[in-house]
C-alpha cells in the first residue's frame, strides 16, 4: 500500500480536511487558512479594454434558429444533401398538395438557385426550429415572401398549433409579373413555441426565401438578431467579437469559386458570399454537419461589434486545414485570391463609401467605416510549417496596404507538443505580433496551469487565447477556469486577449459542448462558466496591482493505479502483457494463451481471446478500455505487444488507472493516427501531458514500455526512448489576483476559492488607505451545480463587508469566486 506525502504549509489544512484527509481542528473557526498581501506601491501589468471578448462560430445551430432571429428553417429550399442524407431542399417543410423544388434558369438567383413550385389549392407549411416557431401574444412578426405567378394569385398565409390559430391569417396577392417581395404583419393572439407557418395559394406559383422575422430585434435591426440572446451578449460587456470560427474557416478553404458568380456548398466561410441582400446570399453546407443560411453575414457581425463597442477580429482562411486534417494548398493561384479577398474584407470593414467594397458597405447602410484594427488569418493549423509560407505572404499582403492592421497567427490547436513548439518557434523568428493559442482540459489541468504564462518572453509574440474551456458546464469548472483566469490577468502583459468557447449551443442540436450560454427556441440561460466569465468581464480594472498569496503544497505521493489496454475506432490486438514492479518482482503476467479473466472491461467495444492475443474487434467503438491489477501499484514497469489490425487511429496503453474516470494513457497514433500522446483523465476531463506527430503501421507488432518512478513517466516504443514527463503540478484551488480600477479609484481584490472549505484569509493591503466598507460580488454553490431553463443553481449575490482595513481577516466560502471592490482614500 503507497503511502500519500505532502509537503505541509500554511494552507495545508483547509486542503486536507477538504480532501478528507485529516479530521477537521476543533476550533476550525480560529485557523487561517491564507495569507494574501498586496503591493499598492508596485505596477503590475497593463490590462487593455480589449482583454475579454466573445468567439462566435455558427457551431451547435448558433446562428439560423438560434442569434440570428430569422423563425423559417431552410427559407430559401437550398438545404442540401452532400454532408448528411438527412437535408434536402424540403427539410423542415411539409407539402399539402402538389408541389417540388425546382433549380432552373426560372430561378431566383445565382445563389439562391433553388426554389418551389406550388400547384394550385396546394400549401406549405414550415415546422421551424427546435419543436417549433416561437410567438408571443401580442408582439409583431413581419412575414415575406418572394414569389412569382399569374397577377391576382392569391397567397393565404397562417401561424397556427395543434391548438388552433395564432394569429390572423393573412393575405397576398401577386401584383406583378416576374420575382417580388411580399409583406405582411402578423400579430400573435397567443403564446406558443409549436407553431407553424403555412403558405397556401390559389393557382400555381413559385415561392423563394419565406420569411418570418420577430418585429422586436436587438436593438430594433431590420435582419437583425434574437434579443434575448443579444442581449446576454451585450451584459458581458465584450472588448472583441471573434467571427467566423473555428473549423468554419479552415474546411474547404481549398474549394475554388468565381467570386463574382459562385455558388458552391461545402466549403468555408467565405465573407463576399455572406453580403448584400439576404436574397443574393449563399446557404452552405458547413463543417459541422449541417446547413447555414448567410443571414447572419459579416456585415450583421461588423454591426453588432459596433452596437456592443467591441473590436470586431475576423478570422480569414489561409488554405491549410486544422480540425483534425492535414492538409495543404498547393495552387498558387487560389492562394493569390484568398488575399485579395482579404485585403477586400479590409477594404470592405474600412474603405471610404467610394472605394469598390466600401461602396458596398455603404449600400447596405453604412457608410462610415467600421474602424477594423486586428485580423487573424488561420485557425488550429496541424502543420505548422506549411501555414506559416501561407501566413507569410498574406501578413506581407496586408501590411504593405494596410501597415495599421495587426496580423494574428495561430499555435495549432493544442496547448502543447511538437506542432505546438513549431508554430511558436516560427512565429518568435519571423516576429509576429500576436499568436492564438486554443485548448479545452480538464478543470485539473486549470487549476495546474494558473502559471502558465509567467514564464513566456516578454519581449516575443503576445498572446490571444482565442478558445479555451474545461470540458464541463457544473459550477466546479467555472470555479476551475476562474482560478485559471487570475493567471491571465496576472499576465496581462502577455496574454492581450482572451475569450472562451463555443458561446452558443441550441439544446436540441448540440454538435460540441460546453458552451457558454444554451437556448431554445423560447428560452435561453447562463451556465455556470458564463457567470465566471460575467464576473471577471465587468470588473476588469486598468492594470494589475502585485500580490501574492500562501498556498497549498505540492503532491509528492507517487502515481498509483493499475494498468489498462484501450482502442479508439480502431481494432487492434494486444500480447505479452507484463508489469513489473521497481523491485524486479513480477505483479501480472498475462500472454493470453488461456482466458482474459485477469482483466475487468470498463469501456464500449468487444474484447475477445484469439489465437493468444486480446482483440478488440469493434471499429467504430471509442475508449474501450479493458484495465487489470491493483489501484494502489506504484513505481512498476509496463510492458505489452500492441498491433494495429484496422480502424483511423492506433492503440492506447493505460496506467496509474483509479477508475473509469482517473488515469493515465499513452494514446499511440491518435488524432486519427496523426498524433502520439500521453493525456491524463481526472473525472472524466482529459488534458494532454506530452505530445508528438506520429502514426502507427496497420498490421505491424509495436513492442510498448512505460516506466513509472514516483510521479516522473518514461515511455519506450521498440526500444527506443520516445519521452517522458513529471506530473508535480499542484492542482492549487486557491487563487487570487488584484486589479486597479482607475474609473472608480477601486481596488478589485478577485478570490477563488475551488475547494470543499471555506478559507479565513489574513489580508494585508500593504498600506492602502482605504474605505471600511467593500462592495461584495460572490458565485457560490456545490461544484456539481448546474444552470438551465428552470434552474439557476449558479448566480452572483452582492453584498457589503464592513471590515475592511489597511489588515483585515476574510472568510472566502466553500467553492466560491469572490470579488471585493474596496475603494482607495
Amino acid at each position: 500500500m503507497s503511502r500519500t506525502r505532502w509537503r505541509l504549509g500554511l494552507g495545508a489544512t483547509a486542503f486536507l480536511v477538504a480532501a478528507g484527509l485529516v479530521p477537521a481542528p476543533a476550533h476550525a473557526e480560529d485557523v487561517t487558512d491564507y495569507a494574501i498581501t498586496v503591493d499598492p506601491a508596485a505596477r503590475g501589468a497593463k490590462i487593455d479594454d480589449t482583454m475579454y471578448g466573445v468567439f462566435f462560430e455558427d457551431i451547435n445551430r448558433a446562428a439560423d434558429g438560434g442569434l440570428y432571429a430569422e423563425l423559417v428553417q431552410n427559407r430559401s429550399f437550398e438545404y442540401s444533401t452532400a454532408d448528411n442524407s438527412s437535408y434536402t431542399p424540403l427539410t423542415s417543410w411539409t407539402v399539402s398538395g402538389a408541389g417540388q423544388v425546382v433549380n432552373d434558369d426560372g430561378r431566383l438567383g445565382e445563389r439562391n438557385r433553388n426554389y418551389l413550385s406550388l400547384g394550385a389549392g396546394s400549401s406549405v407549411t414550415n415546422a421551424g426550429y427546435n419543436t417549433g416557431i416561437h410567438v408571443d401574444e401580442g408582439k409583431k412578426y413581419d412575414f415575406s415572401v418572394w414569389a412569382r405567378a399569374d397577377a391576382g394569385t392569391a397567397l393565404t398565409v397562417s401561424l397556427q398549433d395543434a391548438d388552433g390559430t395564432l394569429a390572423t391569417a393573412r393575405r397576398v396577392t401577386v401584383t406583378k409579373s416576374g420575382w417580388a417581395r411580399y409583406k405582411v404583419t402578423f400579430t400573435a393572439t397567443r403564446t406558443s413555441s409549436d407553431g407553424r407557418l403555412t403558405v397556401a395559394s390559389s393557382a400555381a406559383a413559385a415561392l423563394d426565401m419565406v420569411s418570418l422575422f420577430p418585429r422586436d430585434t436587438y436593438r430594433g435591426e431590420p435582419n437583425g438578431l434574437r434579443k434575448d440572446l443579444a442581449e446576454k451578449i451585450a451584459a458581458l460587456r465584450p472588448g472583441f467579437v471573434r467571427f467566423p470560427g473555428g473549423c468554419l474557416v479552415n474546411t474547404g478553404s481549398m474549394e475554388d469559386y468565381s467570386a463574382g458568380s459562385g455558388w458552391q456548398r461545402e466549403r468555408s466561410y467565405q465573407w463576399k458570399d455572406t453580403i448584400g441582400p439576404v436574397e443574393q446570399r449563399a446557404t452552405n453546407a458547413n463543417f459541422w454537419g449541417y446547413n447555414q443560411s448567410y443571414g447572419l453575414g459579416y456585415y450583421e457581425y461588423f454591426r453588432l461589434s459596433e452596437d456592443l463597442g467591441a473590436m470586431p477580429l475576423p478570422v480569414v482562411p489561409a488554405l491549410v486545414t486544422g480540425c483534425g486534417q492535414n492538409k495543404a494548398v498547393v495552387d498558387e493561384a487560389l492562394l493569390k485570391r484568398h488575399i485579395q479577398d482579404t485585403l477586400d474584407l479590409i477594404e470592405f470593414a474600412n474603405g471610404p463609401a467610394s472605394s469598390t467594397w466600401g461602396k458596398a458597405r455603404a449600400k447596405m447602410g453604412h457608410a462610415k467605416p467600421f474602424h477594423l484594427t486586428h485580423i487573424e488569418v488561420g485557425n488550429e493549423e496541424n502543420l505548422p510549417n506549411e501555414f506559416f509560407a501561407r501566413f507569410k505572404e498574406f501578413r506581407a499582403a496586408i501590411q504593405a496596404k494596410y501597415p495599421d492592421i495587426q496580423v494574428i497567427s495561430n499555435s495549432g490547436p493544442d496547448d502543447s507538443g511538437t506542432t505546438f513548439d513549431t508554430a511558436w518557434q516560427l512565429n518568435k523568428d519571423a516576429k509576429v505580433d500576436m499568436v492564438d493559442e486554443h485548448y479545452y482540459n480538464s478543470p485539473q489541468w486549470f487549476l495546474q496551469n494558473n502559471d502558465r504564462y509567467d514564464s513566456y518572453d516578454r519581449s516575443g509574440p503576445k498572446v490571444f487565447l482565442g478558445e479555451y474551456a474545461s470540458q464541463g458546464n457544473t459550477f466546479k469548472n467555472g470555479l476551475t477556469e476562474a482560478a485559471f483566469m487570475t493567471g491571465l490577468e496576472r499576465n496581462a502583459d502577455v496574454v492581450e486577449l482572451a475569450s472562451y468557447a463555443p458561446l452558443f449551443a441550441n439544446e436540441d442540436y448540440v454538435q460540441w459542448r460546453p458552451d457558454l450560454i444554451w437556448f431554445n427556441n423560447h428560452a435561453s440561460w447562463n451556465s455556470a462558466n458564463y457567470e465566471v466569465q460575467k464576473l471577471f468581464m465587468t470588473n476588469v480594472g486598468d492594470r494589475v496591482v502585485p500580490s501574492t498569496a500562501t498556498g497549498t503544497p505540492s503532491l509528492l505521493a507517487p502515481i498509483t493505479g493499475a494498468v489498462g489496454l484501450s482502442t479508439w475506432a480502431t481494432t487492434a490486438a494486444y500480447d505479452d502483457v507484463r508489469v513489473t514492479g521497481a523491485d524486479g518482482n513480477t505483479l501480472l503476467t498475462d500472454d493470453f494463451s488461456g482466458d482474459a479473466s485477469q482483466w475487468t472491461h470498463t469501456g464500449g467495444g468487444s474484447w475477445s481471446v484469439q489465437d493468444g492475443q486480446y482483440v478488440q474487434t469493434d471499429v467504430t467503438a471509442e475508449n474501450t478500455m479493458v484495465s487489470a491489477g491493483d489501484p494502489s501499484w506504484h513505481d512498476y514497469d509496463l510492458k505489452a505487444k500492441a498491433t494495429k489490425k484496422a480502424g483511423k487511429e492506433g492503440f492506447l496503453v493505460a496506467f496509474g488507472v483509479k477508475d473509469t474516470g482517473n488515469y493515465y494513457w499513452w494514446n499511440i497514433g491518435g488524432w486519427n493516427n496523426t498524433q502520439t500522446a500521453v493525456e491524463q483523465a481526472v473525472d472524466g476531463g482529459k488534458s494532454t501531458l506530452i505530445s508528438k506527430a506520429g502514426s502507427v503501421e496497420t498490421g505491424r507488432t509495436y513492442d510498448i514500455d512505460v516506466k513509472v518512478r514516483g510521479r516522473q513517466v518514461t515511455l519506450y516504443l521498440d526500444g527506443q526512448e520516445w519521452g517522458s514527463f513529471t506530473d508535480d503540478k499542484p492542482a492549487e484551488p486557491f487563487r487570487q489576483v488584484v486589479t486597479h480600477d482607475k474609473k472608480t479609484g477601486d481596488l478589485i481584490v478577485k478570490v477563488v476559492n475551488a475547494q470543499n472549505a471555506a478559507a479565513r484569509t489574513a489580508i494585508d493591503l500593504g498600506g492602502a488607505k482605504v474605505a471600511s466598507r467593500a462592495r461584495v460580488t460572490t458565485l457560490a454553490a456545490g461544484p456539481d451545480a448546474v444552470n438551465s431553463e428552470t434552474s439557476t443553481a449558479v448566480a452572483p449575490v452582492k453584498s457589503t463587508f464592513d471590515g475592511v482595513a489597511g489588515k483585515f481577516s476574510y472568510t472566502f466560502p466553500a467553492n466560491s469566486i469572490t470579488f471585493l471592490r474596496i475603494r482607495q482614500r
